[in-house]
């Protein structure tokens, strides 16, 4: 089972359409899945516009009642996949972006790179030259803020959304934190804090580079470069020191 997992806060303008297109982009991809969508207490219409895609796809939608922030989404969205999956080897986590960042189209790559043997696919972020400003300028100091307190081998872009994940690595990492939020930090440091923990119960990541899309995204990013840049700085702050033991890796 391909469990693709989609953090949704205030996205009314585009879950709907991402959904469809994730429906056709696996129609004829011989896996089964299921989407769990975590409506992060979106003040807009994304609860109602999910309500009746239930009755037409392999949909769960949590949340919903209160803000929880990105990093509680993530938590939430992890604790779920382990409690559905019968078959936790078998079985994958594929995260992704609710704004048509990601792209619908590349999770058949993931997958093939996931059947060939990789427990973390990370599917890191060409530059694109129509990324939002705000974007273009966290992407140029955040390797920066991190690299005197922790890095991760491997990966050159540990701070990208899209990746899939075996869930008997996500259950381990459950297991280990308890009732203790699996990851802390917000935005990019969320992303970061996830992979750096996952990666010591995988035997092995890969990854792929990928094109984001910010030119069919109906509304402004949400990227502020200073006040994200000075998150990142406290966050890897706080993290120093910490050992990111790799398995081996691979990246094309």
């Amino acid at each position: 089972m391909l469990y693709i997992c989609i953090p949704a806060y205030n996205e009314a303008p585009t879950i709907g359409v991402l959904l469809w297109r994730i429906r056709k982009v696996l129609k004829d991809f011989s896996r089964e899945y299921e989407i769990v969508v975590f409506d992060d207490g979106s003040t807009d219409a994304t609860g109602e516009t999910l309500q009746p895609y239930g009755d037409v796809l392999p949909l769960s939608v949590l949340g919903g009642e209160r803000h929880v922030g990105y990093a509680g989404a993530l938590d939430a969205l992890c604790r779920a996949v382990v409690a559905k999956t019968r078959y936790p080897r078998r079985d994958a986590m594929l995260l992704m972006q609710a704004d048509f960042t990601d792209q619908p189209e590349h999770i058949p790559e993931l997958v093939r790179r996931f059947e060939g043997g990789a427990d973390i696919i990370v599917g890191e972020r060409t530059t694109v030259p129509n990324a939002p400003v705000p974007v273009r300028r966290l992407r140029k100091v955040a390797p920066w803020l991190l690299k005197p307190f922790v890095s991760v081998p491997g990966v050159a872009d540990p701070f990208a959304s899209f990746r899939l994940i075996r869930i008997s690595v996500i259950r381990d990492l459950v297991k280990q934190s308890g009732d203790s939020q699996l990851v802390s930090g917000a935005g990019w440091a969320a992303n970061l804090d996830l992979l750096a923990r996952a990666i010591p119960f995988a035997r092995r990541v890969e990854t792929v580079s990928l094109e984001q899309r910010y030119d069919i995204r109906p509304r402004p990013s949400r990227i502020r470069p200073f006040a994200d840049a000075l998150n990142l700085y406290r966050f890897a702050w706080t993290i120093r020191g910490r050992r990111v033991v790799p398995p081996s890796t691979a990246a094309t």
